[in-house]
């Protein structure tokens, strides 16, 4: 990973698309503080399309596509697409893999888990998903040991069911889907994204394991400083690294960007 301050005004100048990951890379302990929620303001002032990708559910996603300086939420790790189109009408593209989350395999996961791993809990916004379950191990107090996430996890894998960690929970579900195979659809569909030319048009920004299949898809990528408390469990890490965490990383990374874009490539 190389720091930040390396990103080359070409490379910043090419990009058109910003991702980005939501809780502990927008958020800080789990707030969206002024500086972070206004560095989406200025991507967003810049003329750039703002997009997070996420694992919450489709009850913030609703909100954020509707107030957020965004066009568009991927939410609960690529099960859907939300934005709004046509004045204020909320649009929605569902994966064709997704499946609704009542299904026994994730009823036996969760059972698994409660018993098996001690503190873990049902993430308090579980009512408001749709497809996936998503098992809290440091939201809220207790905020377990990531072996405890990895634990569950492994439940996850023995029941067939597709599982992510975050800093926050472990999300899993049913289908054949990830933020990355969500993204890639609705940005073609929305914005007219080509897998084989539009790549070097598109920025993720992340901070932990469920980041993964981003960081390796897309060749401009960035991880805010705590992901470094995950280094050891990610395979395909982000290109650059910023030095502040959390939201005020997501912030450098926004001031950087938009600065190096007005900048002219050296000679």
């Amino acid at each position: 990973m190389l720091p930040l301050q390396a990103l080359r005004p070409e490379d910043a100048q090419s990009v058109q698309i910003v991702l980005m990951d939501i809780d502990d890379t927008l958020t800080t302990n789990g707030k969206l503080t002024q500086e972070s929620y206004a560095a989406l303001w200025q991507l967003h002032d810049a003329g750039l399309k703002v997009i997070p990708i996420t694992g919450r559910p489709a009850g913030w996603c609703d909100l954020i596509a509707r107030e957020w300086p965004v066009d568009g939420v991927v939410g609960e790790n690529g099960a859907f697409a939300f934005w709004e189109a046509q004045g204020r009408r909320l649009h929605t593209l569902t994966h064709p893999n997704a499946v609704r989350n009542d299904a026994p395999a994730l009823q036996r996961v969760l059972g698994r888990a409660l018993a098996q791993v001690p503190g873990s809990r049902p993430a308090r916004d579980q009512f408001a998903r749709l497809y996936d379950l998503a098992i809290d191990f440091a939201e809220e107090e207790p905020v377990l040991p990531f072996e405890s996430a990895l634990a569950i996890k492994k439940i996850c894998d023995e029941e067939g069911v597709r599982a992510k960690i975050s800093s926050i929970h472990v999300n899993a579900w049913l289908g054949d889907y990830d933020k990355l195979s969500m993204t890639t659809r609705f940005l073609a569909a929305r914005f007219g994204y080509d897998d084989e030319t539009d790549k070097a048009r598109v920025v993720f920004v992340g901070d932990s394991p469920n980041d993964e299949p981003m960081f390796a898809y897309f060749p401009l990528t960035c991880g805010v400083a705590n992901l470094l408390n995950y280094e050891s469990h990610i395979l395909h890490k982000p290109t650059f690294l910023t030095s502040a965490p959390q939201g005020a990383g997501f912030a450098e990374f926004a001031r950087t960007l938009i600065s190096r874009r007005g900048s002219k490539p050296e000679a």
